[in-house]
């Protein structure tokens, strides 16, 4: 295949004739308003970075928002770098560029997968904590926070390595269909976990609503968790269906949309450790330390207190 036809397959918003019904002002336009958002995340995170980095106590769940927040971080700048270089390659028609367009958007994948698995783990582990509240207690590792964030990048690492070169060597529909295993992964596997024991607690805050306030914890995750349902998994849908149809209109407001869930979780944090009574009272400070030094919950240390009276009258 010569160079030429590669760069067409690779890059087919750049034929004209082939695409005449694509309207690259709109598709400016979007990526404009995606820029935009990408910078206001970048703030936002790097503040949560910043806090959880040198002003809150370290716990197993900060943990796991640290990283969410250093992947969040990584997609957002890199979903910035990918729109401009893409936007220039199309504008200017500059191939001297398009090596840095296929590492950005490789970048981008990886950092969108990284923030799944991450959730996932983190909506997990929370709904284990409910159902199994003494076997959490007692058996729970001590390091299993920092274990799984370092499996979950090596996984991401390992499926978007796999990819990565043939992205770089070969055509447009091939990089597609060796990015399939990756985005088959995130909608099949990852996503229906992340939601089902999303929904688990959803029902644990709605049953604690009944009898006493509910975890700013557990309401931080199912929101997170929310937003990234409608924001940022149809991103995994078009790179999937890329493979039948090729849309650049969706694929531009799938990534304006997985930007504002990357860019929106800072402002969750705060919005949900702030508001008491009614009212947004708290600075970021001490609405951030409110969502993440968050005690235990009381029924669970009474479970878990009966339990060791059990096991001391026996």
């Amino acid at each position: 295949m010569s160079e030429s036809n590669t760069q067409t397959n690779l890059y087919p918003t750049t034929d004209y004739e082939e695409y005449p019904q694509i309207d690259y002002t709109t598709l400016l336009i979007i990526d404009s308003i995606t820029v935009f958002i990408c910078l206001l995340g970048l703030v936002g995170n790097g503040t949560v970075l910043w806090f959880l980095g040198f002003c809150i106590k370290r716990n197993p769940f900060t943990t796991y928002i640290m990283n969410l927040a250093i992947a969040d971080f990584g997609y957002l700048l890199c979903t910035t770098l990918f729109l401009f270089f893409e936007n220039m390659y199309i504008f200017l028609f500059n191939l001297n560029i398009i090596r840095l367009i296929e590492l950005f958007n490789m970048l981008v994948l990886f950092t969108y997968s990284i923030s799944l698995y991450l959730l996932t783990a983190i909506s997990t582990e929370r709904c284990l904590s409910i159902l199994y509240p003494i076997w959490y207690q007692c058996h729970r590792p001590k390091h299993l926070s920092a274990i799984v964030c370092t499996l979950l990048w090596t996984l991401a690492c390992l499926m978007a390595g796999l990819a990565s070169p043939f992205c770089f060597l070969y055509s447009f529909e091939t990089c597609i269909k060796m990015l399939t295993p990756l985005s088959a992964t995130n909608l099949l596997v990852f996503s229906p976990i992340m939601v089902l024991s999303s929904i688990i607690l959803f029902i644990k805050i709605r049953h604690s609503s009944q009898q006493q306030q509910p975890r700013k914890l557990y309401l931080v995750i199912v929101l997170t968790v929310l937003f990234f349902v409608f924001f940022a998994v149809p991103l995994s849908t078009v790179t999937f269906s890329q493979n039948y149809t090729y849309d650049p209109f969706l694929i531009d407001f799938s990534f304006l949309l997985a930007s504002g869930n990357s860019s929106i979780n800072p402002f969750i944090y705060f919005l949900v450790g702030s508001y008491r009574k009614r009212r947004f009272r708290d600075s970021v400070k001490v609405a951030f330390r409110t969502v993440f030094e968050e005690k235990v919950d009381p029924r669970d240390n009474t479970e878990t207190a009966r339990a060791d009276t059990m096991v001391t009258g026996i």
